[in-house]
This record gives structure tokens, C-alpha cells and sequence, in this order.
């Protein structure tokens, strides 16, 4: 069984990955991790108790992390102490905790993802080979929408779609980001010529798509040598 540790237990994303993981033959949540001053500290959250000390870490075979780029930046630090892996799905990291996230995965194995859903990594393997064949008489631009308290902006998604488009048509891609209401995540990538016009969009209906793709990870991660890993490796 696998011992699974959850950074921001109490947020969205966190409380969905406890969920779904308690219900998991193969995983057993070995430390439920929040901020200090979050009242859940000290109380009950299924067999465990929800604590601010990443000291818990040795603990646990894999550590998920969905929370921000501050917490995030402190705990790849206990992530390098400890030696444990990490499949990391925060988003709105620098450029420097990025440069971080790599040297960490120079002594443990880490799984760092925008995105953990699979349609959305199929679509960062198909869209330079769609951009080559369309050619440059097409422009491409990109339009993501999140639900109005999602802090970064553009979404590390549509950052990542982005940067692989254009790498391939060698130009800056354009990208559009909406704010609205509950929106869980939609991205569509918009292929533009003359005459005619290609949409590609994917929607998330429930983050249970992201926590599900980050238990894959988890349970992909365990027994891999040190490394910088992708959700593609994962899939692959």
C-alpha cells in the first residue's frame, strides 16, 4: 500500500485527492498537510489528524502538492530532506522556484505537471504536429477560462500549450484568459487562416479529472530514480 502524503488537504483540490485516495485500495493517506492558522489544524480528517509540521513527511512514500507558489517553494525543501516523491500540480510558479522544482528533482523523483488530465497531455503531444501541417498561413491564439478565484493568469495549461505551439511555429503565441463564476477549466486553441477556421477546446467538468491524474502520477512515481518527470511520461 502506498503512503500518501496531501499538501493543502483543505482546499479544493486537496480534500478531492483525500477523498478519492481514502477510497483507493492502493493508497493509504499517511499525512493530511495545511497552513498554519487553517482551523482544521489538530482535528480529525478520517484516521489522521490534519498538521502544519511538514516534519509528517517521513511518513509517507509520495507527497502530492496542489497549493500555491509559497507553500509550494517551502515544501520542495522537506521534499529534498526527506528524499520522498512528489508529484507536484501547483501552478503560478516563477521562473526561479521552477529552477528550484528542477534542482530538487536532482535528488528525488518528481512528477511537475500544469495539467494532470489526460486529454489535456494528448493535446501537448498533437498540437505542434497540427500547427507543422497547417502551416504558417494559419494564426493561432489561445482562450482559457477558470473559475474567478483561480490566482495566475494566463493558467499554467494554457502557458504550457503556449510555449510547445510556439516553439513550433517559431512566434509568440497569443493568450486570453477569462475569470468567471465556477468554472472548473476550459482551454481552446484556435487555428485561424483565410477561408476557414479550427477549434480545439477541452473542458473540465470536475476537478475529480485533475485528482484522479494526480493518484496515476503517485502510484506511477513509487520506486522511480531521481528525476524531473512529466504527466507524458506518466501516460507513456
Amino acid at each position: 500500500m502506498i503512503k500518501l502524503g496531501i499538501a493543502g488537504v483543505c482546499g479544493k483540490m486537496g480534500r478531492r485527492i483525500y477523498e478519492l485516495a481514502a477510497h483507493d485500495k492502493d493508497f493509504e493517506v499517511s499525512l493530511a498537510l495545511e497552513k498554519k492558522g487553517t482551523p482544521m489544524i489538530g482535528k480529525e480528517l478520517g484516521k489522521i489528524k490534519v498538521s502544519s509540521s511538514p516534519d509528517g513527511l517521513f511518513l509517507v512514500d509520495v507527497l502530492v502538492d496542489f497549493t500555491v507558489p509559497e507553500a509550494t517553494e517551502a515544501i520542495l525543501d522537506y521534499v529534498a530532506r526527506y528524499k520522498k516523491a512528489l508529484v507536484l500540480g501547483t501552478t503560478g510558479l516563477s521562473d526561479t522556484q521552477i529552477k528550484k522544482v528542477e534542482e530538487i528533482a536532482g535528488v528525488t523523483p518528481v512528477v511537475y505537471s500544469p495539467n494532470m488530465s489526460v486529454g489535456v497531455n494528448v493535446l501537448f503531444d498533437i498540437l505542434p504536429e497540427i500547427a507543422r501541417r497547417l502551416g504558417p498561413d494559419y494564426n493561432i491564439e489561445i482562450v482559457e477560462a477558470h473559475h474567478k478565484a483561480k490566482k495566475d493568469s494566463p493558467s499554467g495549461t494554457a502557458k504550457k500549450f503556449a510555449r510547445i505551439l510556439s516553439d513550433t511555429v517559431k512566434k509568440d503565441i497569443p493568450t486570453h484568459a477569462v475569470r468567471l463564476g465556477d468554472i472548473v477549466g476550459d482551454h481552446t486553441i484556435i487555428f485561424c487562416g483565410n477561408s476557414e477556421r479550427i477549434e480545439i477546446k477541452h473542458q473540465a467538468h470536475s476537478r475529480d479529472l485533475f485528482a484522479l491524474g494526480a493518484l496515476k502520477a503517485a502510484r506511477w512515481v513509487i520506486g522511480k530514480s531521481a528525476g524531473l518527470y512529466s504527466m507524458q511520461d506518466v501516460l507513456k
